[in-house]
């Protein structure tokens, strides 16, 4: 589950770079520019619920022994 846990998190860094070459950044605001900005911040809140999902699992861990 970890190893798991730690690809989905490589995965939503890899679409953060992809996403982040794909938005025009003299107008990120344009059509297909902010679909990448929709998809950077995505990808960002991805990686975070990943994190929390790890560290409430060091914490169940460590209260439960």
């Amino acid at each position: 589950m970890k190893i798991f846990i730690r690809i989905l998190m490589a995965l939503s860094l890899g679409m953060v770079i992809f996403n982040a070459t794909q938005v025009n950044w003299e107008d990120p605001l344009s059509e297909k520019s902010s679909i990448a900005v929709i998809g950077i911040m995505a990808a960002l809140c991805a990686f975070l619920l990943l994190l929390l999902l790890i560290l409430s699992k060091k914490i169940s861990k460590k209260l439960n022994h």
